[in-house]
């Protein structure tokens, strides 16, 4: 016993301060080291990196894995029909009212220096425009099948030379459609080329109307050009409302919404929703309301904040919270209130752009529902529909947070709306252009566990070695006294050996 207490004695004293500076400040180092890397790789993928290697390397190892049995099968037949429609509202959605790239999203880039699309953005339209503009048929004429080719290319000079070499062999509404929203720098030049498109779209789409029925290659060929003739009409009149002819706007969408009363996947009563607001048409508004906020159609922010508006404007100019308190909400400001709660439910991220507390940016040309994504092109496009109102913004300011305490687990729990899905913020950060805008993330998620101990375990790691630095003979004490007591329940436990064993046993064990 005695042998084993003085060689501890002996390792003590031979540490020197310096060794206790150096222990400490390495550990600092490195712990220091692990808190930056973790804080960024939380910033950049929104979780602790210790936490899921532990989930996916270590837990296995460990014997971690749930093993699927019949007892829980029954229960994942049970959440199918949410995981379902989780996926189906990770759906990302052509934005009804996406700016031209070359007269708005172009001026920006020239402006500021700073791209507002990101690359997964622009890739997801070069999709849509081949699924809508072209198909099989299209190598029988030359300039359908330039276009074709034009539709893939990523540079968007190469793509402007192949519309202008398609024009040359003959008129086409697709290559038309290019050049005005890459090509044209402002609006009025974008109309022109959608009016010439727009000539040519209508003898494509009678042509192909009278041969639809002679076969399937007939058929793709009309889907097609009904495709292009809705894309004109809906730009041309998107068109007029930029340059402030908003009842022709209004017009145009009307009709082209009774010529295609099928084509619902273009969104187009959205644009005919905000036309509508930019004329005060209220009732009118509410009439789109009625028929398309049904709960067997899909929603949006459009919908759900727009129903919010029109609750708000019949009380929002008399409503003062003061009062509210003391007498309690009426009827119609109940009503109100619970459309504000809603539409926030919805999609929180909404509010604070409204209520100017997040800055814009220019919407992206796709959008995640209930994401950030569509909180931004909503925002963008209705902010000044909200202020026109008068007490709208402060109905909303009063009352939009006490929708979170009704739905205290939002991702596994909805009140209105199913649970709100956990991809939304993984989508947008593709979405947005995270160099300059800081995507809002709902629910707020709090530092993981990891971050937080190795950030405590730096701080008192770099106080010890400043310390030990500062006061090395105390510090020295203090370690020493500190390592005596760690090693006091051991020097215990050998001695409780050292009774018990014989003493000729115990010497063969501590020569092992």
């Amino acid at each position: 016993m005695f042998g084993t207490e003085s060689s501890l004695s002996m390792f003590l004293n031979t540490l020197t301060p310096k060794f206790y500076v150096a222990l400490t400040g390495t550990s600092s180092l490195i712990s220091g080291l692990i808190l930056i890397f973790e804080w960024w790789y939380f910033r950049k993928y929104g979780t602790s990196f210790i936490e899921q290697v532990s989930v996916s390397h270590l837990r296995p190892l460990l014997g971690g894995v749930d093993n699927s049995s019949p007892t829980n099968s029954n229960s994942s037949n049970g959440d199918a029909d949410s995981n379902r429609q989780s996926v189906s509202e990770c759906k990302v959605w052509r934005n009804p009212l996406n700016l031209f790239r070359g007269a708005e999203y172009n001026r920006y880039t020239w402006v500021t220096g700073r791209e507002p699309l990101t690359y997964y953005d622009m890739n997801l339209s070069a999709q849509d425009h081949q699924t809508f503009f072209t198909c099989d048929s299209d190598h029988l004429r030359p300039a359908d099948a330039i276009m074709q080719k034009a539709w893939r290319e990523r540079n968007p000079q190469a793509r402007i030379s192949a519309a202008h070499e398609s024009l040359e062999l003959e008129d086409c509404a697709t290559a038309s459609i290019l050049l005005a929203e890459e090509e044209a720098t402002t609006i009025v030049e974008a109309e022109k080329l959608f009016k010439q498109a727009l000539k040519t779209g209508e003898g494509c789409y009678r042509r192909s109307q009278q041969l639809q029925h002679h076969g399937a290659q007939y058929e793709a060929q009309h889907r097609r050009d009904t495709n292009v003739l809705v894309y004109i009409k809906r730009r041309l009149a998107m068109c007029s409302r930029k340059l402030g002819r908003t009842r022709e706007a209004v017009k145009m969408l009307r009709d082209l919404m009774k010529e295609f009363p099928l084509l619902s996947m273009f969104n187009i009563h959205e644009n005919l929703l905000e036309s509508l607001l930019e004329l005060q048409n209220y009732a009118d508004v509410q009439a789109v309301l009625a028929k398309y906020d049904d709960i067997s159609l899909p929603k949006s922010a459009t919908i759900c904040y727009t129903a919010a508006l029109l609750k708000a404007r019949a009380v929002s100019d008399k409503f003062s919270p003061e009062a509210a308190s003391r007498r309690g909400l009426s009827t119609a400001e109940m009503n109100a209130v619970e459309a504000i709660h809603r539409a926030v439910e919805f999609n929180p991220h909404v509010p604070k752009y409204l209520l100017e507390m997040k800055s814009l940016i220019l919407p992206p040309e796709h959008i995640l529902k209930r994401g950030d994504s569509e909180a931004i092109a909503y925002a963008f496009f209705h902010l000044q529909h909200w202020k026109r109102v008068e007490g709208a913004l402060n109905l909303l300011h009063c009352t939009w947070e006490g929708t979170f305490r009704m739905i205290p687990y939002p991702l596994e729990k909805g009140h209105l709306f199913y649970p709100y899905p956990i991809c939304t913020e993984t989508a947008d950060r593709e979405l947005l252009p995270t160099v300059f805008h800081e995507v809002s993330v709902y629910p707020k998620k709090e530092l993981p566990f990891f971050i937080l101990f190795t950030a405590g375990l730096c701080s008192f790691t770099a106080m010890l070695a400043l310390l030990t630095h500062q006061f090395p003979e105390l510090m020295g004490v203090f370690a020493k006294a500190f390592l005596s007591t760690l090693f006091a329940p051991l020097n215990f436990i050998m001695e409780k050996v050292e009774s018990i064993l014989p003493s000729s046993l115990w010497h063969q064990l501590t020569r092992i």
